[in-house]
């Protein structure tokens, strides 16, 4: 297949690339810099130049390929919610130009949508669109372009990680290090879902391939990893002491982070495995984190 990837250059996305091309697929990849452009040709892939600021600029490589896989998202958490909306706008200009064709798809949430009551497990089979995690956006755009005849599939990401980068981990890291404590929320018991960005990597690549319309996949490598466990190897990690929190104290001392970090969003991919022959392989959470370099830039 010809498959354009938005993201390519990415994190998640640089990671997908060697995947599809390894399985024989062409990928048209999108970047917005000329350095990106010649990451991509040196990685095997094209370039494709477009910014999902600027969804229109994304419709002709859509148009162009089989399939899509959609990884790309504006990550300055400060402004999340409307993050959230703007990719809202890109899933919109991407299934519009696959309207009417059986060329996948590839939508990227979070596991977060998969919950339904408090303290549950989240599943592939549901979706909360009351979920306070405005990224329900990406999945209400998904089921609006799915009636518009799309053929969407769903993969939902946990904190994805390495020892460079660990999702949302990775700014309540810098938070530890500004303030000098390495704090959770109460007993610490809420719980983070979690796998290896390799895992990710080919949790899509299985997806474009085997997926069918309206699925919905979870990329969880291990289903919950407590705050307090993580808090306690950050502290161990920056040589500062670990804390617990007031849930009224969040707000101040995260930021931002204050509406994730209490937030209890373990997740199975039970069916994912079953569905796709897809099982993790990678390392854990805590070991990449134990094995940063907590001196280095992670920006």
């Amino acid at each position: 297949m010809r498959i354009f990837l938005t993201g390519a250059t990415g994190f998640i996305g640089s990671r997908i690339l060697p995947e599809l091309l390894a399985a024989g697929h062409q990928v048209l990849g999108l970047t917005r810099s000329e350095a990106g452009a010649q990451a991509l040709i040196a990685a095997g892939a094209e370039p494709y130049h477009g910014t999902i600021d600027d969804p229109e600029t994304l419709v002709a490589g859509a148009a162009q390929a089989d399939a899509v896989i959609h990884t790309a998202f504006d990550h300055t958490f400060a402004n999340f919610v409307e993050n959230c909306e703007k990719d809202r706008r890109v899933i919109r200009a991407l299934g519009g130009a696959l309207a009417g064709s059986d060329r996948a798809l590839i939508i990227t949430s979070g596991t977060g949508m998969g919950l339904g009551e408090a303290g549950q497990i989240a599943t592939e089979q549901v979706f909360n669109a009351h979920h306070p995690n405005p990224r329900s956006a990406s999945e209400l755009a998904g089921a609006e372009m799915s009636a518009a005849g799309v053929k969407v599939i769903t993969v939902r990401l946990p904190q994805v990680h390495d020892t460079r980068r660990q999702g949302l981990i990775s700014p309540l890291i810098d938070v530890a290090r500004q303030k000098g404590v390495s704090a959770y929320v109460g007993e610490g018991l809420n719980r983070f879902a979690a796998a290896h960005v390799s895992d990710v990597a080919r949790l899509y690549a299985l997806a474009v391939e085997k997926g069918q319309a309206g699925e919905r996949f979870h990329a969880v490598g291990e289903e919950g990893i407590t705050a307090r466990d993580i808090a306690t190897v950050v502290g161990d990690g920056l040589g500062v002491p670990v804390v617990s929190l007031a849930l009224e104290e969040a707000a101040a001392h995260f930021g931002w982070l204050g509406m994730f970090v209490g937030f209890d969003m373990p997740a199975s991919s039970t069916w994912t495995r079953q569905r796709l022959g897809w099982y993790p392989q990678g390392r854990g959470l805590i070991a990449d984190l134990r094995d940063m370099d907590y001196q280095a830039d992670h920006g």
